[in-house]
Parts: structure tokens; sequence; C-alpha cells
């Protein structure tokens, strides 16, 4: 499976951006999604995480609210509505996939298969 994840940029604080990570080699409708970020100096961190379904969601606490994740089956690909931004959320953000049974969606462990990332930079 090879992740491929776009959308990334820069943009003022307060704005918005939307990610999207789209699969090739295997279909995401059985993977659990996740989205994750790593800022300069600092550890990669979960931002969002969405079940096979799509019916369950998860959020870091920094986040919720103003991020969204959502997936489309059709066109085997996930997305990260980013609003609101704060010069914070400035990071390089990797998409992430696991077929595992029962994952930890908010686990980095739980991830067998990571996309490139993508930049977000947040200006001030």
């Amino acid at each position: 499976v090879q992740l491929q994840a776009s959308g990334g940029g820069l943009v003022q604080a307060g704005g918005s951006l939307r990610l999207s990570c789209t699969a090739s080699g295997r279909t995401f409708s059985n993977a659990v999604m996740g989205w994750f970020r790593q800022a300069p100096g600092k550890e990669r961190e979960f931002v969002a995480g969405i079940s096979r379904s799509g019916g369950i969601t998860y959020y870091a606490d920094s986040v919720k609210g103003r991020f969204a994740i959502s997936r489309d089956k059709d066109k085997n690909a996930v997305f990260l509505q980013m609003d609101s931004l704060r010069p914070e959320d400035t990071a390089v953000y990797y998409c992430a996939a696991t077929y595992r049974g029962q994952p930890r969606p908010i686990a980095q462990s739980s991830y067998d298969y990571w996309g490139q990332g993508t930049l977000v930079t947040v200006s001030s």
C-alpha cells in the first residue's frame, strides 16, 4: 500500500486547508485511517482518526471543534478539513492506515502504512 498525502501549504492564522490522502495498491475501505503531525523539534503526534465505516471519529484535544476527518470509499480517500488554523498547527502532516483487527486509532504503533507527509505552515 502506498499512501499519498496532499493539500498542505501556507495559510494565515484563522484560515482553512483541506488535506487529502489517497492510496494505491490496496483499497482503504477496510482500513482504520489516521492523521498525525510532527512540528519542528517535536515528536510526531496524533491528530485525528476514523473507523472503517466512517461512523466513529477520534480527535486530539488540541484540534477538537476545528478539524474534521472524513472518508470517501468510492474515491479511496481520506480527508482532513482544518479550520480556524493557528500557528501552533504548523507541522508536517502524515496520513496512516492499518488493517489490524482492533487497532488503537490514536496510537502510532497501530499503523502499518504511512504517507510521505505534507507541510502545513500557519502564519500569524
